[in-house]
């Protein structure tokens, strides 16, 4: 069963055969050997898979906007065929009223469905595994009854030259979820991840560096734990440095899977506060980490991302590192119009005073430092993600641009994350 949950959905032979099988699925849903099923029945069906496909397309990239960015078309046509075999269901049972018709057909949609689903987690590389799929967790977790809040400590800059592995030191990090209540912004988040590296149970135990990573929208701090295999690249990292390597706070930014609230303290919820303020102040106050700015950075995909550089610009005194996994060039609800009204009630003024791309055009940062990183196919992105760079340059931060193959992906954001780890670490004190 383990080797069943760990085979790969994005490379291999699963994805193929069940794309395959999806095919010869629709084949069987569209083509049965009746000549007026095909010529009456499936064009019906298709037209209406079709306009219901397009009316979803309005309801979400035009009236209702939920996401930052839009869906890709790719992702449209799936469901379009994912409508379309849930409607042929009934019409194909009905050409021959058979139980076995009837269980083949239905066997059939779901193989499409499956299929579909594939084919949409290929776009996104959300699920990277079966088990990811089914919520098999191979984390280790801990709860927070189980931590040792007070140790002695080793400290010093950077930590590998003051730090000997114990022995019996742990081979892998191990994950607690945890409340962390919104005391200063009242902001309705959901519970956090926290990657805990192994040298944080060692006694004495260094004072770790803290990297506060947010996920996208839509999404979930769960996010960076499946698809963006943080819990795999902090061990791997930690095994090369004696069990040193950040403490992870993956924090909520959104407050629930749907919702939009820019980062920002506006009329949508003071996210802001809650990410600059509460996290820091609970994260001190719970875990034995380093309480010095310089050991703290913010980083996130997508709209995480664009969250990352609204926090290292407008409280660049918590956090003055960032990295910006393929965020946008300003926080947005789909127009810069819309979001002024919807978040400042058409205050233009109070947007700017907040914005990225407008602060760096006016202050200047020369104590901060961060990593820009976006997928070379990512049309949409790309282009944002090189403007706030180049904005962020002139602006005096330490900063950097590093373009890797995928579009706007987990794939791109777990290797960002593993690629910018080295330099991460070396700016928050672990490494030379």
């Amino acid at each position: 069963m383990a080797k069943f949950t760990d085979l790969s959905l994005l490379t291999g032979w699963l994805p193929v055969v069940l794309t395959v099988a999806g095919v010869v699925a629709g084949c069987w849903l569209l083509f049965p050997r009746v000549r007026r099923y095909v010529v009456a029945v499936v064009p019906v069906v298709l037209l209406g898979a079709a306009v219901l496909t397009a009316a979803l397309y309005l309801i979400v990239e035009e009236l209702w906007r939920p996401f930052p960015d839009p869906i890709a078309v790719s992702v449209y046509v799936l469901i379009g065929i994912a409508i379309a075999a849930v409607l042929l269901v009934v019409p194909r049972i009905l050409v021959r009223r058979k139980w076995t018709t009837a269980l083949v057909t239905l066997l059939a949609a779901i193989m499409v469905l499956v299929a579909v689903g594939v084919r949409v987690n290929l776009v996104y590389e959300s699920y990277p595994t079966v088990g990811t799929v089914f919520g098999v967790d191979a984390i280790d977790r801990i709860d927070a009854s189980e931590l040792t809040r007070s140790a002695q400590v080793v400290t010093g800059r950077p930590l590998t030259t003051v730090w000997t592995a114990p022995g019996g030191l742990p081979d892998s990090g191990r994950v607690l979820t945890a409340t962390i209540p919104p005391t200063a912004s009242g902001f309705a988040a959901r519970d956090a991840e926290i990657y805990l590296p192994p040298a944080y149970f060692a006694d004495p135990r260094p004072l770790l560096p803290v990297l506060v990573l947010l996920a996208g929208e839509p999404g979930a701090p769960e996010d960076w734990l499946v698809g963006g295999q943080l819990v795999t690249t902090m061990d791997d990292f930690a095994r090369a440095h004696g069990g040193l390597a950040p403490v992870v706070v993956v924090a909520d930014g959104t407050g629930s899977q749907l919702a939009n609230p820019l980062c920002l303290d506006s009329r949508l919820g003071n996210a802001a506060t809650y990410l600059a303020v509460d996290v820091p102040a609970w994260t001190r106050e719970h875990l034995q980490i380093d309480p010095d700015p310089r050991a703290w950075a913010v980083g996130g995909l997508s709209y995480g991302g664009t969250c990352a550089l609204q926090l290292a610009t407008n409280f660049p005194q918590v956090y003055p590192t960032f990295l910006d996994l393929s965020g946008q060039d300003e926080p947005t609800l789909g127009s810069r119009q819309r979001t002024v009204d919807e978040a400042f009630g058409g205050d233009a003024e109070a947007f700017t005073r907040v914005n990225p791309l407008d602060l760096l055009h006016s202050r200047t940062y020369p104590d901060s430092a961060g990593a820009f990183v976006v997928g070379a196919d990512d049309d949409l992105y790309r282009p944002q993600v090189e403007r706030m760079y180049q904005a962020a340059k002139e602006a005096g931060m330490d900063v950097h641009l590093d373009i890797v193959p995928g579009g706007h992906s987990f794939g791109v954001w777990a290797q960002g994350l593993r690629d910018q780890l080295p330099w991460l670490a070396t700016r928050l004190g672990i490494t030379p």
